[in-house]
């Protein structure tokens, strides 16, 4: 059994890199008392930086002031002990896309809060169901797929395990409106809805380029005003991360067989340290 939405009042979120950062941010925003947690003392500060950045756009753009902005970033704390989660309400897991580390994390959570705190993890890919197994509770383990850049993007996808309640899973929709966010539900299948359709379409795009079809300029063109998105699978690709976009891949090939086989480019670029925007360079050069 876990709380509903009206008991929760400190968020945990472990892992602070560009997701966890961003998960940290946004619940903050909603008024929740966060605790963010990362292995290492460096992670954390570099997650408060990433916040403190991503605050300063919105200022600038007048969305929050000053003083927003400060007590936004006064109800986050940092740790690297995961026992400081011990009185949240709700956890949202965002580390590394490996089954092992997951299943090691959510093992520690379970020993770490109390019976009826959601423990939900922000996976783009792997299992639900497995990443639930390592512990005993797997009835409150749900998956709450944010989307990158988390303070930007609308939508949180939910992911129902074998093992998930009702509860959780209205708990989930709950929390994640309750963020501002739009939410829509999968079944704990390979990909889920988002990575499962947008990931063959970032190989495609990637192809088409690496096979001549047309500039990688054109064929960002012709799929924003083509089929009416906002950016194309190249500038997409770049800004999600090569080194992202190919684990994914490669993921989904090995649940799925051959239609999700990573692009070759893409394999490259990752070998040659071009993970986009996060690196300067991916398809294309940044700041």
């Amino acid at each position: 059994m876990v709380r509903t939405l009206d008991d929760v009042e400190r968020v945990g979120v472990v892992g602070a890199g560009t997701m966890g950062s961003g998960i940290a941010q946004v619940a903050a925003q909603a008024g929740y008392d966060v605790t963010m947690r990362d292995i290492e003392q460096d992670f954390v500060d570099s997650g408060f930086e990433t916040i403190e950045d991503s605050l300063d756009r919105f200022v600038s753009r007048d969305s929050i002031d000053a003083d927003e902005k400060a007590a936004i970033l006064d109800r986050i704390s940092g740790t690297t002990a995961l026992s400081d989660l011990a009185d949240c309400d709700v956890v949202v897991e965002a580390a590394l896309e490996e089954m092992d580390v997951k299943q090691s994390i959510f093992t520690d959570l379970e020993d770490a809060v109390d019976d009826e705190c959601l423990l939900a993890t922000n996976t783009s890919t792997l299992s639900i169901t497995t990443i639930a197994s390592a512990i005993d509770s797997e009835e409150r383990v749900v998956g709450l797929h944010f989307m990158n850049p988390v303070p930007v993007m609308e939508g949180v996808e939910i992911v129902e395990g074998e093992k998930s309640s009702s509860e959780a899973l209205d708990l989930a929709h709950a929390f994640a409106e309750d963020l501002g966010k739009t939410t829509w539900e999968s079944d704990d299948k390979p990909g889920f809805v988002a990575n499962r359709i947008l990931m063959p379409w970032i190989n495609e795009g990637i192809r088409a380029f690496d096979e001549g079809v047309a500039t990688k300029e054109d064929i960002d063109t012709g799929m924003e005003l083509g089929t009416n998105v906002p950016m194309g699978p190249l500038t997409l690709a770049d800004h999600i991360g090569l080194d992202i976009c190919l684990h994914a891949s490669e993921t989904l090939h090995e649940e799925l067989g051959d239609r999700y086989k990573p692009a070759y480019l893409l394999k490259r670029k990752v070998d040659a340290g071009d993970l986009g925007k996060k690196t300067g360079e991916g398809f294309y050069e940044y700041d």
